[in-house]
């Protein structure tokens, strides 16, 4: 699995708010996931069945991360993608809370939590791994007839 050669605690996000300024702009669930890195529970999230085509984007920020065309049913709860829109725009964190390794996904563009990412697990994807990512933290749209 590759991690950020900018590591978010090192890096400055592009978008810069006070947590006043998150607070305002965000649910206190959306705020809950963004910004203080929870997790919503498993299958209840918008757009863990989606299958539409489009692009999901940060809730928080805006900037573009997956394509539905990378997205698929792993049955794990949350959406899944195999890959993200480009590698510039998340970065990945070792995370150790919880007592496990796992590899944290943020948002590049405002470093909001967005979920983890696992490899290894035999899903039969083109990269090996799953992009595990809270509905909550992402915003979709469709593409333009």
């Amino acid at each position: 699995m590759t991690t950020s050669s900018t590591p978010a605690t090192q890096s400055t996000p592009a978008v810069t708010k006070t947590d006043e300024q998150w607070r305002a702009e965000l649910s206190p669930q959306e705020y809950a996931v963004l910004r203080q890195a929870a997790t919503e529970r498993p299958f209840t999230g918008e757009y863990t069945d989606s299958h539409a085509e489009g692009v999901y984007a940060c809730r928080a920020c805006g900037a573009e991360l997956f394509r539905s065309t990378e997205k698929f049913d792993s049955h794990c709860g949350w959406p899944s993608f195999f890959s993200p829109l480009a590698g510039e725009a998340i970065i990945e964190k070792v995370d150790s809370s919880m007592g496990m390794r796992r590899v944290e996904v943020l948002c590049a563009n405002c470093h909001s939590h967005l979920g983890h990412v696992f490899e290894g697990e035999g899903y039969g994807t083109p990269t090996d791994l799953r992009y595990c990512i809270n509905s909550i933290s992402m915003t979709f749209s469709s593409p333009t007839a």
